[in-house]
């Protein structure tokens, strides 16, 4: 496997870097004008359910999905294509299809500024009817500071699952119908979370994240009160954890990205699969997408779940959003849109060095 990081700086323009691992000595470093990734990034939020500045759950929910680019097949492999030409340097591009043309595998690790937060890394359309994610294993990068980090211990892939899946909380259920295969698992709260991690191998949460001005102050909602990225510190996690709710791997939307990602990682886990924006419940797709008649939701859920039992949770998850693509591209059905598989990005964050 040949991989290489990719990392993005907001400092007036947008700085893209990359080193790869092989080849750590050799770092690139261009700039990409503003006014050059500013216009297809507007049109990306402009495009997702995340409520901007004065807009309700609500508005952003009918903006998004009454009408929002990534609902239309044709608009949203032009959205697609213009972030990928803004986003990946033509240096950049030339080195990634070299290691693709050599027939080696790649792995790129991207770590996101705050304003390429909410990018689909993997759906990014980079050829006719081909995507990042069909040339590349996709994962997002954490800091250094969070990765590296002295007094942070990987924890071991053995134990078993420890799981919150759709808890009963005021702000109600966000799974129509639990799937079959997590419907007999304990519904951990509060109490009982802290000493399941602290033996469990993974943990998988579906429910409701959510965020505030701080990183630091985002919540995972369960029975009987909230768990912030705060309070997880210091906890013991499981190699891999999945949190599969709005705007859970939010963390870098902040200038220090310290939040239910980055606490997990800092806590022991290896892999954790989040989600960039506010993911909608099959419940709003029915009544806000035109032609949506398929529960999705239940679907994702179970494609992560099953990604975090492989050997590589990124390439498994990688593997079902390249097959959910190709049947986006075939048949641009609603069931299939990328609201729904490209909103989730997997960390991978090995055992310092």
């Amino acid at each position: 496997m040949v991989t290489v990081q990719v990392t993005y700086v907001d400092a007036g323009n947008l700085y893209v870097s990359w080193r790869w691992e092989h080849d750590p000595d050799h770092p690139r470093v261009l700039i990409l004008p503003r006014d050059r990734v500013g216009p297809p990034l507007a049109e990306l939020a402009d495009a997702l359910p995340t409520p901007r500045p004065g807009e309700s759950a609500y508005q952003a929910l009918t903006r998004a999905l009454s009408g929002g680019a990534l609902t239309d097949r044709d608009r949203e492999r032009v959205l697609a294509t213009n972030l990928a030409a803004a986003l990946i340097p033509a240096q950049l591009a030339r080195e990634l299809d070299a290691v693709i043309l050599a027939g080696d595998r790649l792995h790129v690790r991207v770590q996101p500024s705050p304003s390429t937060a909410q990018v689909p890394w993997e759906a990014l359309r980079v050829d006719e009817a081909e995507r990042f994610v069909h040339n590349a294993n996709v994962s997002i990068l954490t800091p250094a500071t969070v990765r590296n980090a002295r007094a942070r211990r990987l924890s071991p892939n053995v134990g078993p699952l420890a799981a919150a899946v759709d808890p009963p909380t005021p702000l109600g259920r966000v799974l129509g119908e639990v799937p079959e295969a997590l419907a007999t698992l304990d519904v951990l709260d509060r109490d009982t979370l802290r000493p399941a991690l602290a033996e469990a191998g993974r943990f998988l949460y579906v429910g409701h994240v959510t965020t505030a001005a701080h990183a630091l102050d985002a919540r995972l909602h369960l029975a009987r009160g909230t768990l912030t990225a705060a309070d997880l510190l210091g906890w013991r996690i499981p190699n891999r954890a999945a949190l599969i709710a709005c705007e859970s791997g939010a963390d870098h939307r902040y200038a220090e990205p310290s939040g239910l990602v980055a606490a997990l990682v800092h806590g022991g886990a290896e892999y954790v699969t989040a989600t960039r924006w506010v993911l909608p419940t099959d419940a709003g797709m029915t009544r806000l997408f035109p032609g949506f008649h398929t529960p999705t939701l239940a679907g994702a859920v179970l494609a992560v779940h099953n990604a975090q039992e492989q050997a590589d949770p990124v390439a498994a998850l990688n593997d079902w959003q390249r097959e959910q693509a190709d049947r986006w591209e075939s048949t641009g059905a609603p069931e299939f849109t990328p609201l729904v598989w490209a909103a989730l990005g997997a960390t991978y964050a090995p055992a310092p060095p």
